[in-house]
């Protein structure tokens, strides 16, 4: 946590930097992909928000200590979520794959939108916003501890979610949504609520990327490949887990970085980036996180079955029967 103490390279706390961000979007993300079963690819949509947000807030208004920006990311998160509660309720009457042509066409609306509102946005020509007044020899760490301030939180929330009533709601939803309901789960408020928590956690963080890129451009702004980037960090490290998207975005942030480096700006990186992600996700199809857990149950049970004179089958049978109630 306190790596920029240690006198890192400008261009390794930008890499931390950038991890970290990934990081919290995919532990919001999974808020509602991974534990409430909903793809949703309009994520970027709300870092958008959440970014030019940022940068209305300031655009007369003058940054002294240089904190004030982080001091309203509160404020913004809310105005993220009060955006994503009618969005939520018109968008979960769907499911799956529609689902996530709802929201993908969302981010493409925003996009447009905010191409298109020059006097807001300054649309294509892009909009600034003020200059932090921190030294270049610690410039990165305000950024870097309000970002792991923001995993922190998402972690939190999901920590919580893995312990709580809500939790279960929500796997619940995942598992079959006209059952939750049949028992008695609140389905939309409890859909509802995950959209709104998760998109207003992504809001933040696009308000301090905007802060810490100084300029910002609606095709940077509302990226998809920023959502993509999400989705596949959640897939990577495994759904509905507390650690899958923290470990989806420490392999695939310096992984991406590396190979746009050695491929240089063909852009031929991205295959590279899709080849990666593709060969662990046969490997382990339901994430390294749930991979790994059920290889280390499977090998304590043959342990232990064998130590207790039950035999290899037994041992078999167990874990196929762990394995069919892991999550």
């Amino acid at each position: 946590m306190s790596l920029p103490l240690f006198g890192l390279d400008h261009w390794v706390l930008n890499l931390l930097f950038f991890t970290l961000m990934y990081a919290a979007l995919a532990s919001s993300w999974n808020l509602v992909g991974g534990f409430a079963g909903y793809p949703s690819l309009g994520h970027a949509a709300f870092f958008g928000v959440g970014a030019y947000s940022v940068a209305l807030l300031f655009q007369h208004r003058q940054v002294t200590s240089g904190y004030e920006p982080f001091y309203w990311l509160p404020l913004v998160g809310l105005l993220a979520a009060a955006i994503g509660i009618p969005v939520a309720f018109i968008a979960m009457r769907t499911r799956s794959d529609v689902f996530a042509i709802v929201t993908i066409t969302l981010l493409f609306v925003a996009q447009t939108l905010a191409t298109n509102l020059r006097s807001w946005t300054g649309g294509s020509q892009g909009k600034s916003l003020p200059v932090p007044p921190f030294g270049l020899d610690h410039f990165e760490w305000p950024f870097y501890y309000a970002m792991l301030v923001l995993l922190l939180v998402a972690m939190l929330l999901t920590f919580g979610a893995t312990r709580s009533k809500v939790g279960l709601s929500l796997q619940a939803v995942a598992a079959d949504e006209d059952k939750a309901r049949g028992i008695g789960v609140r389905v939309t408020g409890i859909k509802v609520v995950a959209f709104a928590v998760s998109v207003g956690l992504a809001a933040m963080a696009g308000g301090v990327w905007a802060y810490y890129q100084g300029f910002i451009y609606p095709r940077y702004a509302f990226d998809p490949l920023l959502t993509i980037g999400m989705v596949l960090m959640v897939f990577l490290g495994g759904r509905a887990t507390l650690w899958g998207p923290v470990l989806g975005a420490l392999i695939l942030v310096p992984a991406q970085q590396y190979l746009a480096y050695q491929l240089g700006g063909n852009q031929f990186y991205l295959i590279a980036y899709a080849g990666v992600f593709l060969l662990i996700m046969l490997l382990m199809p339901r994430g390294i996180v749930p991979t790994v857990a059920d290889r280390l149950r499977v090998s304590r049970l043959a342990r232990d079955g064998a130590a207790g004179g039950a035999g290899p089958a037994a041992a078999l049978k167990l874990s196929e029967k762990v394995r069919g109630v892991a999550i």
